[in-house]
């Protein structure tokens, strides 16, 4: 599962999840910084994210593209939708993912529509169940994403022909 992905022969597209400001108390003062959370996928199956940390908004966002190139990951898909109901956690973030019928559209919020509709997943339903801190929600969907199978996978991991399981 851990195969490298080269991003450069992806059509990569960005959206920007969440800015924020932080702040460090030195002798002198407060000195101000801001985070960005970037998602980029191809809207064909292959998704990342990144946070990047800087004096300046534009390069905040720029690290993060750029650690988020670095971080792309491939997920199973079943048509428009997953394969099968999974729940996602990272830290206080917990996100339910269910599949859902043709036509039904991406149901989530913010963080999680973003990563969904990067990956290409066009039906779906969510719910953040604990957190609703972007970085943990999206960190929590991609846990639920990395740990997709389909049923070719699991029965190619077991030995077996597909009508087995």
């Amino acid at each position: 599962m851990a195969e490298k992905i080269d991003v450069a022969a992806l059509d990569i597209k960005e959206r920007l999840v969440a800015t924020k400001s932080v702040s460090k108390t030195v002798k002198g003062g407060r000195i101000r910084r801001f985070t960005a959370l970037m998602v980029v996928g191809d809207e064909n199956g292959h998704v990342g994210y990144g946070l990047g940390k800087a004096a300046e908004i534009p390069d905040a966002i720029r690290k993060a593209i750029e650690d988020a190139r670095k971080n792309v990951i491939k997920i199973s898909l079943k048509g428009t939708t997953i394969p099968h109901e999974i729940t996602g956690e990272y830290g206080a973030g917990k996100v339910l993912l269910k599949p859902a019928a043709q036509g039904t559209g991406v149901i989530a919020g913010g963080a999680v529509r973003a990563v969904l509709d990067m990956a290409g997943i066009k039906d779906i339903r969510t719910k953040c169940l604990r957190s609703n801190n972007p970085t943990n929600v999206v960190k929590a969907t991609f846990e639920g994403l990395r740990a997709l199978r389909t049923a070719d996978e699991v029965a190619k991991m077991r030995g077996k022909a597909v009508s087995e399981i």
